[in-house]
């Protein structure tokens, strides 16, 4: 299935004009928008009632977009990402200079994923120029994650400036696996999720 091209430039549209659009992933439902745009933040945090100091993370349909975001990649790093990528693994790493605080609410970390979700990735190739989004789960605070676009809809559907379908694509449910590397290389997982990171953690 393809996005119609008339969807496309309704998305393209929505998220220059400082909107936030919900998405399905292959984990759960997201929102997201423009990384460079404190507007459209300040809107996700407003939307979801989400604490200031919890960070968005930043997603791509592939890992090459998501490189000037971070400093160059520890060896630990790029064997994960070589095994995990795209898919449910967030992991979180120094920030480069080119990520936003109000992105990372202040942390000189940020988290990045790669989804394989297929409308995902088509979406964020046809009508995001550089492929990368500011995203957190397309939930209120507090409560469980979703996984289908009724959900979102009765949730948020009043908040947000546009809704992708899902063509029958459905996200698994469960949210991704969240790890940060430490000064010692070594892994400290942040949220279980849906991969088990076990034969890495020491």
């Amino acid at each position: 299935m393809s996005i119609p091209e008339k969807e496309i430039e309704k998305i393209s549209k929505a998220l220059k004009n400082d909107g936030v659009i919900a998405f399905p992933t292959d984990t759960v439902w997201g929102l997201g928008c423009l990384v460079r745009n404190p507007a459209a933040v300040e809107k996700i945090y407003r939307i979801k009632s989400r604490e200031k100091h919890k960070p968005l993370i930043l997603l791509a349909s592939r890992l090459e977009p998501l490189l000037p975001y971070v400093d160059p990649m520890p060896e630990l790093v790029e064997k994960l990402v070589k095994k995990y990528f795209p898919g449910a693994l967030t992991i979180v790493l120094k920030k480069s200079e080119k990520t936003p605080g109000y992105i990372t609410s202040g942390y000189d970390t940020v988290g990045i994923r790669v989804s394989k979700h297929p409308i995902f990735i088509e979406m964020l190739e046809k009508a995001v120029k550089n492929h990368v989004l500011a995203t957190t789960s397309a939930n209120i605070s507090g409560e469980k994650s979703v996984s289908c676009k009724n959900d979102v809809e009765t949730s948020l559907g009043n908040d947000v400036d546009y809704i992708l379908d899902d063509y029958g694509i459905l996200a698994e449910g469960k949210e991704s696996s969240v790890v940060y590397i430490d000064k010692d290389n070594k892994i400290k997982v942040l949220r279980e999720g849906a991969i088990d990171l076990g034969e890495y953690i020491q």
